[in-house]
């Protein structure tokens, strides 16, 4: 079942969201010590996209500090897609469970955050009450208070950033398009050697957005909610240019990877020339991990790619609220974003402002690759109003034959 779908489900149930500190009797992120010591011998269960083997890594590093620090077992549930969380809490609304339910943390952001909020199943606010709130760069990074045009409003705890960055093998594409329409006319070219993960999957779905801001006539328009005739005429320049591009698609665009890793996986086994991600460090990761050659280097489009941020929220109904709590404000540490951002581990760039920290927790920071292919080196383009991505997910399945 789709979010839309479920918000719709939601909101049926009469599930309008709620006013001010919601929680706030059951645990205080206020009162840390107290908060501490209820935490200790917590169970908590994390549901987290597991589709990235250094991220389930990461997470399982996660948990051993957490066991070890605080006495919390930490319970990281794999899932293919967030929306299967969001179904999860839908479920136990429905059947009236308000408390002890069995989502504690979620990693989210953009459409399903939009749906919890909206549907008054987040605990909060929390997010700007963690101690480690105080060294995140909500001055220079606006990404992390404002999800998908969305205001955060302390529902989540920004985690890391995002940019669609594009990348390539500089030993056997010395030169690689640099634009949409570049990257059309090589595709003519060089068939077969550029292909994008299937939407709904957080990347294919990405690109379609990439799209989508990059050749709507009114881009003002792609900060609300759509119309149909709003949609139909910003859309319509995307599905023209991918009607062109499809042809020239590895494998023709008769079939499609699934998700990031199966792309990954097509580019290191030398079927495709131009890959992307949307980590900044990912080609830096692979190619320390020895995935990737040396020469692969990363790039962006001249007009900028798409940016965001991602968090991690707390469901309303969550059973181990302090232990939720105790891990956010881990996950915004030096020690924790330092080890996220390192691109032998993950290279997922941090929410941090370098500038309020020590210099010992700055040094935590210096990567061993020295920013070799850290990012596009272009402008970050703000992610469109969430209702686009679930409109553009269905006009592809329509269009293109495979079902989101």
């Amino acid at each position: 079942m789709r979010l839309r779908s479920l918000l719709a489900a939601l909101l049926a149930l009469g599930l309008a969201a709620s006013a001010g500190r919601v929680g706030a009797a059951e645990v205080d992120p206020r009162n840390w010590p107290m908060l501490l010591d209820a935490a200790k011998g917590q169970s908590l269960n994390w549901y987290a996209w597991g589709g990235e083997t250094k991220i389930n890594d990461y997470i399982a590093w996660v948990g051993g500090e957490m066991r070890q620090r605080h006495g919390i077992r930490l319970n990281h549930v794999k899932l293919a897609d967030t929306s299967e969380a969001v179904s999860r809490l839908l479920a136990e609304r429905t059947a009236g469970r308000t408390t002890g339910g069995a989502v504690d943390l979620v990693w989210i952001n953009g459409e399903n955050f939009a749906s919890l909020k909206a549907a008054g199943l987040l605990f909060g606010p929390f997010a700007t009450d963690l101690p480690n709130f105080a060294l995140v760069d909500v001055d220079m990074k606006p990404v992390l208070v404002t999800d998908f045009t969305l205001p955060v409003e302390g529902y989540e705890a920004p985690w890391g950033t995002a940019q669609l960055t594009f990348y390539h093998d500089s030993a056997r594409l010395a030169e690689p398009p640099r634009s949409l329409s570049a990257l059309l006319d090589w595709a003519r070219a060089n068939p077969g050697r550029f292909t994008y993960p299937q939407p709904p999957d957080f990347l294919g779905t990405t690109f379609l957005k990439q799209v989508l801001v990059t050749l709507a006539p009114d881009k003002a328009a792609l900060a609300g909610s759509p119309d149909d005739a709003a949609f139909a005429a910003a859309s319509r320049p995307v599905f023209d240019y991918l009607d062109k591009l499809h042809p020239f698609l590895w494998r023709k665009a008769r079939t499609f990877p699934q998700n990031v890793s199966a792309l990954r996986t097509a580019f290191a086994d030398g079927e495709l020339d131009v890959g992307l991600t949307f980590n900044p460090g990912d080609a830096a990761t692979g190619v320390a991990r020895g995935e990737f050659p040396m020469t692969v280097r990363t790039y962006g489009l001249e007009d900028g790619t798409i940016g965001n941020a991602h968090f991690v929220a707390i469901p309303l109904n969550a059973s181990s609220k302090a232990a939720a709590l105790v891990v956010a404000d881990f996950l915004l540490s030096p020690l924790a974003q330092a080890r996220k951002a390192d691109q032998t581990v993950w290279g997922d760039p941090t929410v941090l402002a370098l500038s309020k920290l020590g210099a010992a927790d700055r040094a935590l920071f210096e990567s061993p690759l020295g920013g070799i292919n850290a990012g596009p080196g272009v402008p970050a383009l703000p992610e469109p109003h969430p209702a686009w991505s679930g409109r553009l997910e269905a006009d592809w399945a329509r269009r293109y034959g495979v079902a989101p």
